[in-house]
């Protein structure tokens, strides 16, 4: 089971708003710590440590951040009008388009998806794949 990812910003705060504006309406909770901001899910025991714990922070090498080839940390969301919103939100917050929500044909008929790039240019993911939002061709 995943327990948390962390991403690496060298301006903390922007990449904060830019993963507040995603996960907090997803129902994260937001916390400012010395080091970065850690987002985590209320009620979970052991939330610091997950499960989906998110951390924007830093390196701890002290070195740059920069960006993984081929890395993406994807976001569920119960409706395809949440995906379209968190996308949205997503760019008003410093976020880059990466692809518009919609349907993929390479994926499943329920696959609906939408891309971005944060302030540091990491690939993030907001997808549905609920079958009662419907299908690709409905």
């Amino acid at each position: 089971m995943l327990s948390y990812i962390t991403v690496g910003a060298n301006d903390v705060p922007r990449s904060g708003r830019f993963y507040a504006a995603i996960l907090i309406p997803l129902g994260y909770a937001m916390k400012e710590a010395a080091n970065g901001v850690e987002f985590t899910r209320p009620g979970v025991p052991g939330r610091a440590n997950g499960p989906g714990a998110v951390y924007v922070k830093k390196p701890y090498d002290g070195k740059e951040a920069t960006v993984g080839n081929g890395s993406m940390t994807a976001f569920q969301a119960e409706t395809h009008a949440m995906v379209r919103n968190l996308h949205a939100a997503g760019l008003e917050a410093g976020g880059s388009d990466e692809g518009a929500p919609g349907f993929r044909d390479e994926y499943s008929a329920h696959f609906y998806v939408g891309y971005l790039r944060d302030p540091l240019g990491n690939k993030v993911a907001i997808f549905c794949a609920n079958p009662a939002e419907g299908t690709r061709g409905r």
